[in-house]
């Protein structure tokens, strides 16, 4: 591989924050074709630890090329397409790596571009080590003793999907041990992609307060009661995210407004943003009037890491990314984290799967620790209707504006 490829090797090289590189073996056919010959080579990637070497969760791919891209042309922007990566996606993956590590990876300057932190340039120059490490790692060519057809992959099952801290955590696992192939996108924006047959399913949060019985979720209003169904997944608190003893003592979504806080923002498109808008339409508040409302960040790590390092006076998002940071938390609302598919795959094997991995004990072991989070998923049988909560949301919603509902509607949900 030429620099700039994923590649690394298990060189001892300990890094500060615990992690160690370990290599990967690739998967090749069973067999090949007559007399073709196969050719092994070294692939690895760098891996995250425990400081005591214990579990082990794969960097991203796209770190190390976005890096090293970043460090020869010295912006996000020129570094993003050289690395293969588009822009927005690139921002995702930088702050997602950073919060995995728990090390600051990039410094962004207005006016002066991108550069890598001491411990990235660090990085970058273990993996330069590792690259030349394999260089003298001799490839092997192997004759097939048989011949057989390999037989075709199955097709990963392809998600466009909100982000969320404890799908981030997940992403990774489901990828390789349940061939789930998660990709991050904006609520309104996965739902997009699910209209245009881009994604199996979209994963999307919904409100689920006393405002619902009477307001048209747009998120809801985008399924088609003879057509779609939601499988429920988690749910979660959002709410204001402060600075760590809440020094200016918020209390409620007015106080921001009135108390001319600097405020960061997600991105349009994103659920959260959607639902912050509703919150100040409720209690009348111009956005515009709000310093900051254009400050905009990805993930909800990255909000709540705008305001602990002083950047923001208040943002809106979840209990975790507070309590991850250590940082004030005023609940605001509850809501629900659901996938929607089409009612036809139900019973397609690849869906009962997933909803089955959506119920594991694995999946519940990640989810139940954060803060503000409970899995709603449940191993139950086929056909059962999601409970009265996004019942009502769903009826509102798509009944489009009536006064009253005019029945019940049961949207499936896998069990």
């Amino acid at each position: 591989m030429g620099p700039g490829a994923w590649q690394s090797a298990d060189i001892g090289k300990k890094l500060p924050w615990g992690a160690r590189n370990a290599n990967l073996a690739g998967a090749m056919p069973k067999y090949a074709k007559p007399g073709q010959l196969r050719r092994l080579t070294v692939l690895s990637a760098w891996v995250l630890r425990d400081a005591d070497g214990r579990g082990g969760q794969v960097v991203d791919a796209r770190v190390v090329p976005l890096l090293r891209a970043i460090a020869r042309l010295g912006t996000l922007a020129a570094a993003a397409p050289a690395a293969g990566v588009p822009y927005r996606t690139a921002w995702a993956v930088l702050e997602q790596a950073e919060e995995e590590i728990g090390a600051p990876l990039v410094e962004l300057t207005r006016g002066r571009g991108a550069s890598l932190t001491p411990f990235a340039r660090h990085w970058l120059a273990a993996d330069e080590e590792a690259i030349g490490a394999l260089a003298f790692v001799p490839a092997l060519d192997a004759e097939p003793a048989r011949v057989r057809a390999a037989p075709k992959p199955a097709p990963p099952l392809r998600i466009a999907a909100s982000h969320d801290i404890a799908l981030a955590q997940l992403r990774d696992r489901w990828r390789v041990a349940h061939g789930v192939a998660l990709e991050f996108h904006g609520s309104a924006e996965s739902l997009d992609a699910w209209h245009a047959g881009q994604a199996d399913l979209a994963g999307f949060h919904v409100t689920v307060d006393g405002h619902s019985s009477h307001e048209r979720d747009p998120l809801l209003a985008r399924l088609d009661r003879t057509r779609d169904a939601v499988l429920p997944f988690i749910s979660r608190v959002q709410g204001l995210i402060l600075p760590r003893g809440n020094p200016r003592r918020v209390k409620s979504v007015p106080d921001i407004a009135a108390k001319r806080l600097k405020i960061v923002n997600r991105q349009p498109g994103s659920g959260t943003r959607i639902l912050f808008d509703r919150l100040l339409a409720r209690a009348g508040i111009d956005p515009a009037s709000l310093p900051g409302y254009t400050n905009e960040e990805f993930t909800h790590a990255a909000v709540a890491a705008t305001v602990a390092a002083g950047k923001a006076e208040a943002g809106f998002g979840i209990q975790a990314a507070a309590a991850q940071f250590g940082l004030a938390f005023v609940p605001v609302v509850s809501e629900r984290y659901l996938f929607a598919c089409r009612r036809r795959v139900l019973g397609t094997p690849r869906v009962a799967a997933f909803r089955a991995l959506l119920a594991s004990p694995a999946t519940r072991a990640v989810v139940t620790p954060m803060p503000g989070y409970a899995l709603e998923a449940t191993d139950a049988p086929a056909g059962a209707p999601v409970d009265a909560a996004v019942n009502a949301a769903v009826d509102t919603a798509v009944e489009r504006g009536a006064a009253k509902p005019r029945r019940r509607i049961m949207v499936p949900e896998l069990r």
